[in-house]
């Protein structure tokens, strides 16, 4: 159930995104399926490139103290909007900033919103001591 809802909040955090940055956009009759579509890819994306590209990109990560983090994100949203083109899910990233800002949005909106999803391996550990 947890999963559902992060993959929920993810999809929303991408229908924010869309609607606050310009340069990103959902194609015409694209209803809440292509962002439904797009948080799986964007998760797929951040499971397995995301770790990649952060362990390539970590000296310069340190050397922006962790700014650099910021760039990492544009560019994971921003293949991930690629990869939803390849498959014809009609989710667009006209480029580099309009990705920048979106991924941007997706972080806030999802660190606010994930705040009220429950941890339960916490809640296990704390009771356990």
């Amino acid at each position: 159930m947890k999963l559902i809802i992060r993959w929920a909040i993810s999809a929303f955090s991408l229908f924010v995104a869309a609607w606050l940055v310009t340069g990103i956009h959902v194609a015409d009759g694209g209803g809440w399926g292509v962002y439904a579509v797009m948080a799986v890819i964007l998760g797929l994306v951040n499971a397995f490139l995301r770790p990649l590209l952060k362990l390539l990109t970590c000296p310069l990560i340190l050397l922006t103290l962790g700014l650099f983090t910021l760039v990492v994100n544009a560019l994971t949203l921003w293949l991930a909007a690629w990869a939803a083109n390849y498959f014809g899910v009609g989710f667009y990233i006209d480029g580099f900033w309009s990705a920048f800002w979106g991924a941007l949005i997706v972080s806030i909106v999802s660190v606010v919103l994930n705040v009220f999803v429950k941890d339960d391996d916490k809640k296990d550990k704390q009771h356990k001591h």
